[in-house]
C-alpha cells in the first residue's frame, strides 16, 4: 500500500479508501461486511467512509463494529453530514442545530470518540456557509472532529469556504469528496485547480462507474446475473453508463488492461491515481475478493504512452 497526504495538512490516507454506500448495513450481511473491513485492513488500508444517511445510520454501526477491535489511531475514519435522518424540519441540511447533533449521533453509532474527517455532503443553500463552518470548529476545538471537509461542492463553493474560514479564522477544509472516474470528469475543468491552489485534495468515489470498470458489462450482457444491474436498490445510477457508445469504450479500455496484464478495475484506479491532487480513491466491496483486487491498482504505474491511448478511448 501507498500513502498520500490530504491537502495541505499532514494526515495520510491509503491511496485506497473502503466505502460503504449501497454495501455495509444495506445489501451486504453484517459477518461478510466485517470480513471485507478487516481484509481492507490488512491489505494497509487505513481510510474507511461512511455517511450517516447510507442505511439511516445502519452502515456507520457495522463499520465502528468492524473497526472498533483495531487501535484507533491505526486507522483514518470518516463520516458525513446533510442527508435526511428524520421527518423534522430540521433533519436535514447543515444548520448548527443538524450538525451537533448528527455528528453525536454519528459517534454514538461509530463506537468513537471522535472523527478524523467530518464531510458537509453536499452543499446547502438554505444555511449561511459561515454558521456550518463555525459549528463544525467549535466541533474540532472540542476534540470531536480532526479535519474538516466537504463532498460534491463546485470550485465556486470551495471558493466560498476558504474565504469564510479565513475571514473568521476558522479552520480551512483540507479536502473534497467527488465522483470521479474514466467516464465522469467534470471535476478537471475547475474543481481540481481550485482545490490544490488552496490546498485541498480530492478523496474520489465511483472510481469504477458503479461497477461497469470491471468489465463484468458488455453490449450483448448488460445485467449479468448476480451483478449490481439486477439489484433496483443499487443499479439507481447505472443507466448512464449502459448503453453503446460506453459499453464499447469498456471493450477497448479492457485491450488495454489485457496487454499490460492488469484487470481493467486495476487499470482505472491506476488512471485515476496518476492525478496528484487525488489523495485516495474510494472503492465499494461486498466481499474480500473484490478489496483485494483493487488495492493492486495502486502498484500499477501507467506510462505516458497507455495515458495517451486511454484519452483516445475515452474522447
Amino acid at each position: 500500500m501507498k500513502y498520500r497526504r490530504v491537502g495541505g495538512s499532514g494526515l495520510k490516507v491509503s491511496e485506497v479508501s473502503l466505502g460503504s454506500w449501497l454495501t455495509f448495513g444495506a445489501s451486504t450481511e453484517k459477518d461478510k461486511a466485517i470480513q471485507t473491513i478487516e481484509t481492507a485492513y490488512d491489505l494497509g488500508v487505513n481510510s474507511f467512509d461512511t455517511a450517516n444517511v447510507y442505511a439511516r445510520g445502519e452502515s456507520e454501526k457495522v463499520v465502528g463494529e468492524a473497526l472498533s477491535k483495531y487501535n484507533r489511531d491505526s486507522y483514518v475514519l470518516a463520516t458525513k453530514v446533510f442527508g435526511q435522518m428524520g421527518d423534522g424540519p430540521n433533519d436535514r441540511g447543515l444548520s448548527r442545530k443538524h450538525v451537533f447533533e448528527q455528528l453525536h449521533a454519528s459517534l454514538k453509532r461509530l463506537k468513537t470518540d471522535y472523527v478524523d474527517i467530518y464531510y458537509c455532503h453536499r452543499y446547502d443553500p438554505e444555511t449561511p456557509v459561515d454558521e456550518t463552518l463555525r459549528t463544525i470548529d467549535d466541533l474540532i476545538r472540542q476534540g470531536k472532529i480532526l479535519y474538516a471537509g466537504v463532498s460534491e461542492w463546485s470550485a465556486q463553493q470551495i471558493q466560498e469556504a476558504i474565504g469564510t474560514s479565513d475571514k473568521y479564522l476558522l479552520d480551512r477544509i483540507i479536502v473534497n469528496q467527488s465522483n470521479y472516474n474514466m467516464f465522469h470528469r467534470y471535476i478537471e475543468k475547475e474543481v481540481l485547480p481550485v482545490s490544490e491552489q488552496h490546498g485541498i485534495s480530492q478523496i474520489v468515489f465511483s472510481p469504477l462507474a458503479q461497477g461497469v470498470l470491471t468489465g463484468k458489462y458488455s453490449v450483448s450482457n448488460r445485467a449479468p446475473e448476480g451483478s449490481r444491474a439486477t439489484d433496483p436498490k443499487a443499479n439507481m445510477h447505472m443507466g448512464q453508463f449502459l448503453n453503446d457508445e460506453i459499453l464499447l469504450k469498456v471493450e477497448k479500455l479492457s485491450g488495454i488492461a489485457n496487454e499490460l496484464d492488469i484487470s481493467l478495475s486495476q487499470l482505472a484506479i491506476a488512471w485515476i491515481l496518476r492525478q496528484p491532487g487525488v489523495a485516495s480513491t474510494l472503492v465499494g466491496a461486498t466481499k474480500p475478493e473484490q478489496i483485494i483486487e483493487n488495492v493492486k491498482g495502486v502498484g500499477v504505474t501507467l506510462t505516458s504512452d497507455v495515458i495517451s491511448q486511454v484519452e483516445e478511448i475515452l474522447q
